[in-house]
């Protein structure tokens, strides 16, 4: 057995190995990098759409606070108001109860004086009797 170079063989090898070549760099190599870029380009692309979006929820969250603030001072606010406008209701009724009770204590004052004025009259009025029988009572001891 003799080892000898065919050149008609080695000829076909090369056009098979080149066919294979071509067609495989068509139909798999150039696809799949064109997925592969693809997807490289998506995912650069959604890094920076989180990137933005990040910045955004940032600037929303502070946003969101400030407006919280607002509420939370608007509340506080209402809250004080609320109070205030409480404490002259009830500032009101009490100075119109104190006055109420006020009123009745000079009535009651007026008629107790009134009372005294006829209980006064009325043992003057009954005065002699009480001497004739504190006279009597006087005389038996």
């Amino acid at each position: 057995m003799s080892l000898s170079v065919n050149p008609l063989l080695m000829l076909l090898v090369l056009v098979i190995f080149l066919t294979s070549a071509y067609l495989l760099n068509r139909w798999l190599f150039k696809p799949l990098l064109t997925f592969m870029d693809n997807r490289s380009t998506s995912i650069k692309s959604d890094l920076q759409n989180i990137q933005s979006n990040s910045s955004e929820v940032a600037s929303l969250n502070a946003e969101a606070d400030k407006v919280l603030s607002q509420a939370k001072a608007e509340a506080n606010l209402i809250r004080e108001k609320a109070l205030e406008s409480a404490r002259a209701v009830a500032e009101q009724k009490i100075s119109a109860k104190r006055d109420e009770l006020e009123k009745k204590k000079r009535e009651f004052m007026v008629g107790l004086e009134e009372e005294g004025v006829m209980l006064r009259n009325s043992l003057l009025s009954q005065m002699p009797l009480y001497r004739e029988s504190l006279k009597a009572k006087l005389s038996q001891l």
